[in-house]
């Protein structure tokens, strides 16, 4: 899984595939048809393939007659790849995923089963953040969601006949709204960003005969509604021909900044001063190392480190000691600063 080219979020996981709903704007759509190889053939080479419903499932990667893995083999038909139920494993600090980049997973085409299987993984992996989206909010209603606040439940909104989906997001949940691509002037009153915690701009790309080019009016106008109720604000690259770079807003809820990290990761990255013991980065600190033995071909750096210690308290080391302070040639800066008090 590679870092997401979505602005924001980290990465997404695509456990579930495929779409039903056939918005004319759909990017997803092209994309699984341009990586799909030939569907019809694929669907012939049934051995590793479950059918249901028009849904199918892949216990193991797709490969076609040379070797080469077929991401999309059916297309943009709903697809579950149980084979990577495990790719969480591989983080190991925490990020902001999108589930479903490539789906509707709320579909009410997609088997409850396949629902639970996405759950599970999520809430195994309770260092990163993840932020599911639909255009079809009324199953939240009908769903055992997941708790707690790394979880993150939006809905998407184009144009006004789709305001009213907001009341069908869950109730005491972190709440998000799309409103990518703005397809028209939306009419939101400011009551319906109560409990919103986020709100997403984006206007249609690609070159679609009807596409639709917002006007800086309509963008305006929400993101007034939405500093009247403190919901920040985050554009896609999409806005900078509407808006201009100066008028940009990318804007994160606190919840989406600060993620946690592994406890092995914590103790790789930090670690305490052995002076005033606070706890920092250790490419922060300063580094005391002891030799231990000679030099030798099988040993050619025979060191040892002693301890670490944040700058003001090396100097402060320095200085007790009649050690020139050497933390200027270090980190190539004037370090003159306040030490701390013992």
């Amino acid at each position: 899984m590679n870092r997401s080219k979505i602005e924001w979020c980290d990465h997404t996981l695509n456990i579930i595939t495929g779409c039903r709903h056939g918005c004319p704007y759909c990017y997803a759509r092209t994309m699984a048809t341009r990586f799909s190889g030939d569907a019809r053939r694929n669907l012939m080479q049934n051995r590793h393939v479950t059918v249901e419903n028009g849904c199918y499932e892949l216990n193991e990667p797709f490969l076609d007659e040379n070797g080469k893995q077929i991401v999309y083999p059916f297309g943009f038909e709903p697809t579950f790849h149980k084979y990577r139920l495990n790719i969480l494993d591989k983080y190991k600090s925490g990020k902001n995923f999108f589930v479903g980049a490539m789906a509707d997973i709320f579909g009410d085409w997609v088997p409850d089963a396949w629902l639970t299987d996405v759950f599970d993984v999520c809430t195994q992996h309770k260092l990163n953040n993840y932020l599911f989206l639909t255009k079809n909010p009324a199953r939240y209603k009908t769903t055992l969601l997941p708790e707690g606040n790394n979880f993150w439940y939006g809905t998407t909104i184009t144009k006004n006949a789709e305001v009213k989906k907001i009341e069908q997001l869950p109730f005491r949940r972190n709440k998000f709204l799309s409103i990518e691509p703005l397809l028209e002037n939306i009419i939101f009153a400011p009551e319906d960003f109560w409990g919103i915690g986020w709100i997403i701009l984006g206007a249609e790309t690609g070159h679609r005969k009807e596409k639709v080019v917002p006007e800086f009016s309509w963008v305006k106008r929400i993101v007034l509604w939405a500093d009247t109720q403190g919901v920040p604000v985050f554009m896609k690259e999409s806005m900078v021909p509407i808006v201009g770079e100066k008028n940009m807003r990318r804007e994160f809820p606190r919840g989406l900044i600060d993620k946690p990290i592994s406890e092995k990761r914590d103790q790789i990255l930090y670690t305490q001063c052995s002076e005033c013991h606070r706890k920092l980065k250790r490419s922060d600190m300063v580094t005391l190392s002891a030799r231990v033995g000679r030099r030798g071909p099988e040993n050619l750096n025979p060191t040892k480190t002693v301890c670490a210690m944040c700058r003001p308290c090396f100097v402060k080391w320095c200085s007790y000691r009649g050690i020139n302070d050497i933390t200027g040639e270090l980190y190539g800066e004037n370090t003159e600063q306040e030490v701390p008090n013992e």
